[in-house]
């Protein structure tokens, strides 16, 4: 059974950074994707970044690039996602998600989800 654990969020100040990461557990073979998305109060989920096993990275066309840098530890099974310069409109619950699919718009029918981490931008 997959299982994927976040960690690392938190209150911050705007400008301040947060590093979360995600350990995954549970997949029976490498080469999986692994990725974020996040959820305002009142808006939908959206996508963040993804970075494949290669390490080939893909951001959000929204203001993230440039400030949020995905990378990967295949060793460890861990997804990270370095937030620097942070906004208040990056608040919001941000959920780590993982699949054999490079296509992360399809992970919300073949992927699998973490609970979620809570990251609070205080103006």
């Amino acid at each position: 059974q997959v299982q994927l654990v976040e960690s690392g969020g938190g209150l911050v100040q705007a400008g301040g950074s947060l590093r979360l990461s995600c350990a995954a557990s549970g997949f029976i073979s490498s080469g999986y994707s692994m990725g974020w998305f996040r959820q305002a109060p009142g808006k939908e989920r959206e996508f963040v970044a993804a970075i494949r096993w290669s390490g080939v990275t893909r951001y959000s066309a929204n203001s993230v690039e440039g400030r949020f840098t995905i990378s990967r530890n295949n060793a460890k099974n861990t997804v990270y996602l370095q937030m620097n310069n942070l906004k208040p409109e990056d608040s919001g619950v941000y959920y780590c998600a993982a699949s054999y699919s490079s296509d992360s718009a399809t992970w919300s029918r073949n992927g699998y989800w973490g609970q979620g981490t809570q990251v609070t931008v205080s103006s």
